[in-house]
């Protein structure tokens, strides 16, 4: 059955919650925890392929992918974000294909490609304080 983006969004935070202990991390530090949980699974993939483990590949990419869909994407705010939400959103796509690549034909080298353009993003949010930038605001709900 289809859930909602904000649902799954919810429920892909409450995963990382639940694997680090953050109940009372506040939006931005789940977005760093979200992209430590995204790196994490893509390193687990990388040494599966490397080890022809099939199962925890398959797995780490899984979960890979939710959090880029269900989390960081999901979690950008398009309409006033501007250029850097679209730039974000169009990467977190071509991620998410390479991911799947890499899932599909045991191709390490999408995995080095996508921790190549994901590490700098995942580093560079960790030297934002505070709420975070426009982009990751919520929209706010029509006639507030």
């Amino acid at each position: 059955m289809f859930t909602s983006v904000p649902s799954r969004a919810a429920a892909a935070y409450r995963r990382i919650a639940a694997e680090t202990s953050v109940q009372s991390a506040d939006p931005h530090q789940l977005v760093g925890l979200l992209f430590e949980a995204l790196l994490r699974h893509i390193k687990a993939a990388q040494g599966a392929i490397d080890r022809q483990d099939v199962v925890t590949k398959s797995e780490s990419l899984g979960k890979a992918v939710r959090i880029i869909e269900e989390g960081l994407k999901a979690g950008l705010n398009l309409r006033d974000g501007g250029e850097i939400a679209a730039n974000l959103h169009q990467l977190y796509g071509y991620c998410v294909v390479r991911l799947m690549q890499a899932n599909l034909r045991n191709e390490r080298q999408a995995l080095d490609e996508t921790l190549s353009l994901l590490e700098p993003v995942a580093r560079s949010w960790q030297q934002i304080k505070g709420p975070g930038p426009a982009y990751l605001q919520p929209v706010p709900a029509a006639g507030a």
